[in-house]
């Protein structure tokens, strides 16, 4: 099955989150995870302690060097912390890889909510990233932030996710995991229109690199040739899996099952 995959991110001492479930992710799905670290994190279950960033020039090497060589099918983008790491990579994609599709998670806070970019480069991230994205996939904070104005139910979600639609990006999936209730919704807006999923809510405070997860399950699934909505259902069922199964690690919000695969099969 393959496909390589690019994925431009904070690393999660943790294990949980970041580059570390990206890699499990494209892994487990049959990928190849490559990887361009944009910032260290100090972080476990309970919170982030601190984040060393890694120079936008070494953010650079890092995407070049890999594409010269080793190429990608899929780009995965997630913790970009200020405003000249959004340039760089920005640049590089445009230089290098502007014909491969982008899914463009826009990490802004942790889920133990710490904040995760500098306020001053959302204007960036929005203006130089989201155009070149083929899937971006904010909650709802994040789409809340993106579009300047609250989401209190699943109309506003499906309103907001064409509004997003609007900044160039080729479709939006829109999380809705942080709406109160027992079900839980994702809308997807493409240019055919929109596809509303919902399943029951996992009650679990396991629930730490959820969104990095998903984002890199559906790029590997671009990076292997399938359609967006395709990529997001399978994306989908292997993350509610990754809760179910979670191990049960760590204080605070625990990580999920990226293995489980390997047990279902």
């Amino acid at each position: 099955m393959n496909g390589r995959v690019l994925i431009i991110a904070g690393s999660d001492s943790g294990g949980g989150a970041g580059i570390q479930a990206d890699i499990k992710t494209v892994t487990m799905l049959g990928g190849f995870a490559m990887t361009a670290v944009t910032a260290l994190t100090a972080q476990n279950t309970i919170g982030v302690f601190g984040v060393l960033p890694i120079p936008p020039d070494f953010i650079r090497q890092q995407i070049e060097v890999v594409l010269d060589d080793l190429g990608a099918d899929a780009l995965k983008t997630g913790m970009l912390h200020d405003t000249a790491v959004i340039e760089t990579v920005a640049a590089v994609i445009a230089e290098r890889a502007a014909g491969i599709p982008l899914v463009l998670d826009p990490v802004m806070v942790a889920k133990g909510g710490a904040p995760l970019i500098e306020e001053g480069a959302i204007g960036a991230l929005k203006r130089l990233l989201v155009p070149h994205a083929a899937v971006l996939t904010p909650n709802l904070p994040e789409a809340e932030i993106l579009a300047g104005h609250a989401i209190i139910d699943v109309v506003a979600m499906r309103e907001a996710a064409d509004e997003l639609r609007g900044l160039g990006c080729h479709a939006v999936l829109l999380k809705g995991g942080h709406l109160p209730g027992d079900t839980v919704y994702d809308v997807l807006a493409t240019a055919d229109g929109q596809r509303v999923w919902d399943s029951p809510r996992i009650d679990s405070r396991h629930t730490h690199g959820t969104g990095c997860t998903l984002a890199s399950a559906i790029a590997t699934g671009l990076a292997q040739g399938q359609t967006i909505e395709a990529a997001v259902e399978r994306a989908r069922t292997y993350v509610q899996r990754a809760i179910a199964s979670a191990p049960g690690l760590g204080h605070g919000h625990g990580p999920l099952d990226h293995a489980h695969p390997l047990r279902t099969h």
